[in-house]
């Protein structure tokens, strides 16, 4: 068997950053993660590990580590962005001078851009305009368990059958199974409203509404990302899929998800500002719950519990309330 001699560079060292470039490290490719603090790297690569977000995980003897952006996207083939939506298009805007045509961009950032609602391959095709091999990697997955190399599925998706199989090769390893999927549009939706509805779910569950109002909440929530997908262009089937219903089941039903953290600490009587701090990391939901809540506007589709967490993050609705008048509502055709 041939030797996959390309460069692979993971561009942001968080968890899910750091666990991607873990895992191409065990399939045997050459692959760089860069993170924008020198300090923490050289620390991460005197301890080999992670200690801000995967302390316990031993990095690969092949993993190299790197604070030197330029460097590191100019020797690469294949460019893994993994950095959060609403810094995306300021992190494109950086590395656009050192993109050439022939370099593969995926991204497997969740999430609407923040006062555009774009998805993220929109926002790729207007800062890299040069660039057409593009994928995108989605699915259910907890950075730990990834870098714990427990049994995971993820999809990657591209208009492009051989670039989605050349990024399936570099994924598709061990306990990592990646599939493919030609619906870019609706893996990325799937993606990023899982994450509002996992602070519905965990709003609820917080509120000891039980275990039928979850499973309400998930499949109900599914109905309208599909609502949604359907006036974007998406294709249903995806969302049976794992950037669907496996990362909405996922996110929805686990504590690791700080979106369903999220949600809790609401139901507790936390500001969104104090869950936020308390949580201490990133939580894409609610940025994206008022981008959402703005393209069900758009669209003319109704989103009754996408609304309520808007209204929850946004126009400080309590908790109760929310879930509450989501149970009132009036009795329809499922």
């Amino acid at each position: 068997m041939a030797v996959d001699t390309r460069n692979i560079a993971v561009l942001g060292a968080g968890s899910w950053g750091t666990a991607l470039a873990i895992q191409i490290a065990r399939a045997g490719l050459n692959v760089t993660l860069w993170g924008r603090d020198p300090e923490h790297m050289a620390h991460m690569q005197q301890l080999r590990s992670n200690p801000y977000y995967l302390p316990d995980i031993p990095f690969p003897e092949a993993l190299l580590l790197s604070a030197e952006l330029e460097a590191t996207v100019k020797q690469a083939d294949s460019i893994l962005l993994v950095v959060p939506s609403h810094t995306f298009r300021v992190f494109l805007k950086s590395i656009a001078p050192f993109i050439t045509p022939e370099k593969h961009i995926v991204w497997a950032t969740k999430g609407l851009e923040e006062g555009s609602g774009k998805l993220m391959h929109q926002v790729i095709a207007e800062e890299l305009p040069g660039c057409k091999a593009t994928a995108v990697v989605s699915g259910p997955t907890f950075a730990r368990e990834v870098a714990q190399n427990l049994p995971t599925a993820v999809t990657v998706a591209s208009s492009s059958k051989s670039l989605a199989g050349d990024v399936v090769a570099f994924l598709h390893h061990d306990n990592f199974r990646a599939y493919t999927s030609d619906d870019i549009i609706g893996v990325e939706l799937g993606g990023a409203l899982k994450n509002v509805l996992a602070i519905a779910a965990g709003a609820a569950d917080g509120l000891g509404f039980g275990a039928n109002t979850r499973a309400a909440l998930i499949t109900r929530g599914l109905a309208e990302i599909m609502r949604l997908g359907d006036a974007m262009g998406a294709q249903r089937e995806t969302f049976m899929g794992l950037a669907g219903l496996g990362d909405l089941v996922l996110t929805c039903t686990d504590n690791q998800s700080r979106n369903r953290r999220m949600g809790l600490k609401l139901a507790e009587g936390m500001s969104v500002a104090q869950a936020r701090e308390d949580i201490g990391q990133a939580v894409e939901g609610v940025k994206t719950a008022k981008e959402a809540f703005n393209l069900g506007r758009k669209y003319a589709v109704e989103l009754p519990i996408i609304e309520q967490v808007y209204a929850v993050l946004h126009e400080h609705k309590q908790a109760r309330e929310a879930v509450v008048d989501l149970l009132s509502r009036e009795a329809r055709a499922e």
